[in-house]
C-alpha cells in the first residue's frame, strides 16, 4: 500500500493596467475596467530591448502572425559558485537569438520504466499506440538538459487587440524532477495567437538541483527560480505588449502545486493578479520535511563519495558543489522506489514553504482551480496490482479531488472571486488505456488546452476542437479580468459556492460549453 500511495503521489506531480489598483480583499464584480496602451507599429519576430538583453524574435512555426521568442535567460546559470543557490538576476546588455529553446533543467528519473515501459503492462491495461506515446514524452524525450537552464519563452500577437494584454505564466509539471518549457504540449503560439493574450512558459531548477536538502543553505530553489521568473515578467513583460498589472499564473500538476506554494509564499507582494492550479495543489502532493530533505541530501552525497551525515557538512557541501552533474544524478533514487512520495520537492524551511499547522494566508487574489475526472486513469497502468476500482477511486479523492475541494472552500472563505471546473473530454487521439478505459486522466487536458495534440496517429474530433477552444477562451477571460471575466464568458460560470450548482464539467459528454453540477457532487469522502 506504501509503494502505491507514493506511486500516486509522484505521478500526480508529472504532468500543476499598470495604474489598476488591487485592493486586497477588496473586489467589485462587475466594475473592473481595462485600461488601453499602444507600443508603436508591430513587425513580427522584432527585436525587443529587455534586461537580459536584446532579444531577437521569428514568426511561430504554425500561427505565422505570431511572434515567438525562445530561451530568454532570466537569471544567471546557477553552476560554479551559484550551485544550490538561489537564483540571481541575469542583466545583459547584448544580443539573444531567440531561435531556440533553451535547455531543460537537469532531470532524474521516475520509474525504471522510463526508458522501456513494460510489455506486461501495455497488455494487461490495453495501452494504446496514442498512450504509449504519452508514456514515453513523460521523460522529455530529445530535450537537451543542463545546469544552465533558467530560460523563459514568450508568445505574443501586438500587432492586434489590445495593445496592453493579459499575460499568463505557464509552470510545468513532472513531479519536481521531469519536465522542460520545450516539451511541445507546451508551445503557446496557438494561445497567444486565437486569446489575444500573451503567453510565457518557464524552466525552473527540478529534483536535486531544485529541491536538494541541504542543510546550510536555501532550501526551495526551484520555487524561487519561479518567483525571479515573474519578476522578470512584470520588468519586462510591457515591451512584449503584455500588461504588467494583470498577470495570471497557472500550471499543472507539479506546476500545479507549485502556483499553490507560490500563493503561500509572498502573500503580501505576489506580484501575479490571477492563480490556476491545476490536478495539483500544496495539501495533496505535499511537502517535505527538513529532516526528510537532509536525509536525501545526504543519500546523494554518500553515494558520489561526499560523505554522509557523519562527515563534517560544511566539508560535505564544498564536496557536492565540485561533483559533476551527472554523477549527482546517477546517484539519485528513482522516484516510484523511494521510501516517501516525492523524495525531491518542496521543503518546509518556514520561509517560503510552511507546514500545514502554520495557520498562513494566501495571495489575496482572484482563483480557477480544478481536476481531472479520472485522474488516476495514468497513474493505475504503472502498477500490476491492486487494480480494484475501489482502491484508484479512493486515491482520487485523496490526492485530488479533496485537496481541489478544500483549496477551493479556503479562497471562498479568504474572500476571494473563485472558480472551480472539472475535465471530462475523453477523444480517441487522447485514449491511454481501454482495460479499463483511461477516462480524462491526469494531463490529458493539457494539449487540449494548448491546442497541441498529437495528431499524427489520430486527427482531432470537431467536438475535441470545440472544446479546446472553448477552454483556452475561458482560460483568457479570466487571465483578462480575473475578477469578472468568467462571469461573461460564454453562458456566464457562477462564483464557486459549494451547496449550488457551480462547478464546471468542462468537456463533460464531449459537449462544448459550461455543465453545471452541484459544487460538491464529486467530494465524498472529503
Amino acid at each position: 500500500m506504501r509503494q502505491i500511495m507514493s506511486i500516486i503521489v509522484v505521478l500526480a506531480a508529472i504532468l500543476l493596467a499598470a495604474t489598476t489598483v488591487w485592493p486586497p480583499g477588496k473586489w467589485t464584480v462587475g466594475q473592473w475596467t481595462i485600461g488601453r496602451w499602444t507600443i508603436g507599429r508591430w513587425t513580427v519576430g522584432q527585436t525587443v530591448q529587455t534586461t537580459s538583453g536584446a532579444v531577437a524574435g521569428h514568426a511561430a512555426s504554425v500561427a505565422s502572425d505570431v511572434s515567438e521568442y525562445l530561451g530568454i535567460p532570466y537569471a544567471q546559470p546557477p553552476v560554479g559558485s551559484l550551485r544550490f543557490q538561489p537564483p540571481v538576476r541575469y542583466n545583459g546588455t547584448g544580443g539573444i537569438d531567440g531561435r531556440n529553446f533553451g535547455a531543460g533543467c537537469m532531470t532524474s528519473n521516475i520509474s525504471a520504466y522510463d526508458s522501456d515501459f513494460p510489455q506486461e503492462l501495455v497488455d494487461k491495461y490495453g495501452i494504446t499506440d496514442i498512450g504509449l506515446k504519452v508514456l514515453s514524452s513523460i521523460t522529455n524525450p530529445g530535450i537537451r538538459t543542463s545546469e544552465d537552464c533558467l530560460t523563459l519563452n514568450i508568445w505574443t500577437k501586438p500587432q492586434t487587440g489590445e495593445r496592453r494584454k493579459a499575460v499568463m505564466i505557464y509552470v510545468h509539471g513532472g513531479s519536481f524532477v521531469l519536465g522542460s518549457s520545450a516539451v511541445p504540449g507546451y508551445n503557446g503560439q496557438f494561445f497567444a495567437d486565437e486569446e489575444d493574450i500573451v503567453l510565457v512558459t518557464i524552466n525552473y531548477r527540478l529534483t536535486f538541483f531544485g529541491f536538494p536538502g541541504n542543510p546550510l543553505g536555501a532550501q526551495n530553489l526551484g520555487l524561487l527560480d519561479q518567483r525571479l521568473a515573474v519578476e522578470w515578467v512584470r520588468d519586462n513583460i510591457a515591451s512584449f505588449g503584455g500588461d504588467p498589472s494583470r498577470i495570471t499564473l497557472f500550471g499543472e500538476s507539479a506546476g500545479g502545486a507549485l502556483v499553490d506554494d507560490y500563493s503561500y509564499a509572498w502573500p503580501e507582494d505576489p506580484i501575479v493578479h490571477g492563480l490556476v492550479p491545476m490536478s495539483g495543489t500544496t495539501r495533496g502532493i505535499g511537502v517535505r520535511n527538513r529532516d526528510i530533505a537532509a536525509e536525501f541530501w545526504f543519500n546523494a552525497s554518500s553515494a558520489v563519495g561526499c560523505g554522509d551525515s557523519t562527515a563534517p557538512a560544511q566539508q560535505v557541501y564544498d564536496c557536492m558543489m565540485r561533483a559533476p552533474a551527472e554523477a549527482i544524478i546517477s546517484s539519485l533514487v528513482n522516484t516510484i522506489n523511494s521510501p516517501v512520495g516525492m523524495p525531491y520537492s518542496p521543503t518546509i524551511d518556514d520561509k517560503i514553504v510552511f507546514g500545514s499547522d502554520s495557520n498562513r494566508s494566501a495571495a489575496e487574489v482572484p482563483m480557477l482551480i480544478g481536476n481531472t475526472d479520472n485522474e488516476v486513469g495514468l497513474f493505475r497502468v504503472f502498477v500490476p496490482q491492486p487494480d480494484s476500482d475501489e482502491f484508484w477511486h479512493y486515491q482520487n479523492q485523496m490526492t485530488f479531488n479533496c485537496p481541489v475541494a478544500a483549496r477551493s472552500l479556503a479562497s471562498v472563505r479568504d474572500g476571494n472571486p473563485s472558480w472551480r471546473y472539472r475535465w471530462h473530454g475523453v477523444f480517441p487521439n487522447t485514449v491511454l488505456a481501454t482495460r479499463p478505459p483511461s477516462g480524462a486522466y491526469h494531463g490529458s487536458e493539457i494539449a487540449v488546452l494548448f491546442g497541441n495534440v498529437d495528431q499524427s496517429v489520430i486527427p482531432n474530433t470537431r467536438e475535441e476542437d470545440a472544446i479546446g477552444q472553448y477552454m483556452r477562451g475561458a482560460f483568457a477571460a479570466f487571465a483578462k479580468d480575473p475578477v469578472n471575466g468568467l462571469l461573461r464568458y460564454g453562458s456566464g460560470w457562477p462564483l464557486y459556492a459549494p451547496d449550488e450548482k457551480t462547478l464546471v464539467r468542462i468537456g463533460y459528454g464531449n459537449q462544448t460549453g459550461a455543465n453545471l453540477a452541484i459544487g460538491t457532487v464529486y467530494d465524498e469522502g472529503c
